[in-house]
């Protein structure tokens, strides 16, 4: 079967599509068909290479993936072969502490499909039986595959971690990314007021189309500013983070008190800077959010199943063009998830 992987860190070039053996599944594990896989920035980070992070060689990214149950172990007793599937991205014990309470993205061996084993950038993949949630025949597989990560991340910032309520204001950085326009609809969906950033008239476009009430050019216009003019000087009660230091002062300067800014991410970069004299007298919030649980994946895709939230696509590549894939994440010129597509046999 053929496989993209990479055996070195590196730019796009390192990435190889290549003949690899195929895989043999556990007793609780389920053989996928992969018929699509969408990029993530963390794709490009574990390409390039992670500090203080240390892969296995060769290594298959990919953590968004869609396709066909192909065969069952003999545990298996609930996925059945033929099914139409995506795959929840995290992977955790089940057996810890965090994982018996519903906690499982807070699990000590918590990983994802692409980064701590091999991803869905490959024409068969083993996966465990928990992982598999049926898909609806309405959804292809690139639209499923441009699903999981962005919208489970963006319902466990808004809905777990701000906790948001009707009708409050909510900045959405980067509304062109699978986050952004996640988050957007969810907003909109929980009847709050949506401002939004993107990059050029053509992006903020199509970010007031997925719902945004007022989008900002965050390359001509300065951030806060907009949203304080926007808010009768108030600022919003909730931020969508996840660029990291090109934005975060504008973040922070756009909240109002008592406000809540949670951050998944670091794209521009991590070290970021607070001054205390504000979060304490501003009553902020700051708050990390990473992925999100099993429970919250499943509760979010009810949404998209019956097309109340939809998943927003910019492009497909064939497998075989991965390097071109990565290069148009990399560039920043995508607006929704760049999908990478398999062969049907």
């Amino acid at each position: 079967m053929k496989a993209a992987r990479i055996h070195q860190h590196g730019g796009p070039g390192v990435l190889v599509y290549e003949e690899v053996p195929e895989p043999a599944i556990r007793a609780g594990q389920v053989l996928v068909r992969v018929r699509a896989c969408a990029l993530n920035h963390l794709d490009l980070f574990v390409r390039a290479g992670i500090p203080g992070m240390k892969f296995d060689m060769p290594h298959v990214l990919g953590s968004d993936i869609a396709g066909e149950i192909v065969a069952v172990g003999d545990l298996c007793e609930r996925v059945r072969p033929g099914w139409r599937v995506l795959l929840s991205p995290g992977l955790s014990c089940r057996q810890c502490e965090p994982c018996l309470a519903g906690r499982d993205n807070q699990c000590r061996r918590y990983s994802v499909f692409g980064y701590g084993i091999d991803g869905g950038n490959r024409e068969l993949l083993a996966a465990p039986e928990y992982s598999v949630i049926q898909i609806p025949d309405t959804l292809s597989f690139e639209a499923a595959a441009a699903v999981p990560l962005a919208f489970l991340t963006a319902w466990h910032i808004l809905v777990t971690r701000a906790r948001l309520q009707p009708g409050e204001d909510v900045l959405v950085l980067a509304a062109s990314s699978g986050v952004g326009s996640a988050a957007i609809q969810i907003a909109k969906m929980l009847q709050c007021r949506v401002i939004s950033t993107a990059g050029g008239d053509a992006k903020l476009a199509r970010a007031r189309e997925l719902g945004a009430d007022h989008a900002i050019d965050h390359y001509r216009d300065d951030i806060s500013a907009e949203v304080r003019k926007l808010t009768g000087k108030r600022g919003v009660d909730v931020v969508v983070e996840h660029v990291g230091v090109a934005t975060w002062p504008k973040s922070l300067e756009s909240l109002a008190p008592g406000g809540r800014l949670v951050t998944c991410g670091s794209t521009t970069g991590y070290d970021a800077h607070v001054d205390l004299r504000y979060l304490f007298s501003k009553q902020w919030s700051l708050l990390g959010s990473f992925m999100g649980t099993m429970a919250e994946l499943h509760q979010v895709l009810q949404f998209v199943f019956r097309g109340q939230l939809r998943p927003v696509m910019d492009s497909v590549f064939p497998l075989a063009e991965i390097r071109a894939a990565h290069q148009r994440l990399e560039t920043g010129s995508q607006f929704g998830k760049v999908v990478l597509s398999l062969p049907v046999y």
